[in-house]
């Protein structure tokens, strides 16, 4: 979340891309941080997935992420 609010302070357009386990997480760094970037939640959990299986999360995101880095809102 800091990395991405540094580069959005710096002009470079960036989303945050985390997995369902850290929504509230992620809210509460947004709040204490004064600062909302285009969220993109994939199914957790992550680890121990197979590279086909973390290819379909990808490909299922893929038209929020485009969306939130070319329009500014996920």
């Amino acid at each position: 979340m800091h990395d991405i609010a540094d580069l959005e302070r710096r002009g470079v357009v960036g989303a945050f891309i985390a997995s369902t386990e850290f929504v509230e997480a992620a809210q509460a760094q947004s709040r204490s941080l004064g600062f909302a970037p285009a969220a993109i939640f994939v199914q957790h959990p992550i680890q121990d997935r197979t590279d086909d299986e973390m290819r379909s999360l990808a490909d299922h995101a893929i038209e929020e992420i485009v969306r939130a880095v070319t329009s500014g809102q996920a």
